[in-house]
């Protein structure tokens, strides 16, 4: 699983997704955050929880997850969400996120 690591707690094996996002205004980085998930939930629910959780952290609302996303995020553990993908008129340039290690 790509951004997930292994961790064995009492003989039971666990992934730990790690997700950090960060908001860019005029290509400064305004705020930053980061949240886990560690959950035995498949990898693609655990990108939604993680991604929810991102967004509530950042107080910014949830965007519209494009095939663009998935496929930048397959290739390089990144992606970026601009205005387009907002339902609400965001105050930042766009949202970006990163699976960490």
């Amino acid at each position: 699983m790509a951004g997930t690591e292994r961790i064995f707690y009492r003989g039971k094996e666990e992934a730990v997704l790690k997700l950090t996002g960060r908001l860019i205004k005029e290509n400064n980085i305004i705020m930053e955050a980061t949240v886990e998930n560690n959950d035995d939930i498949s990898f693609r629910d655990a990108l939604e929880e993680c991604l929810i959780g991102l967004c509530k952290k950042l107080d910014v609302s949830v965007p519209l997850w494009l095939k663009k996303n998935t496929s930048e995020l397959a290739r390089f553990r990144k992606t970026s969400f601009d205005a387009e993908q907002f339902m609400e008129k965001i105050w930042f340039d766009r949202l970006e996120i990163k699976l960490q290690p």
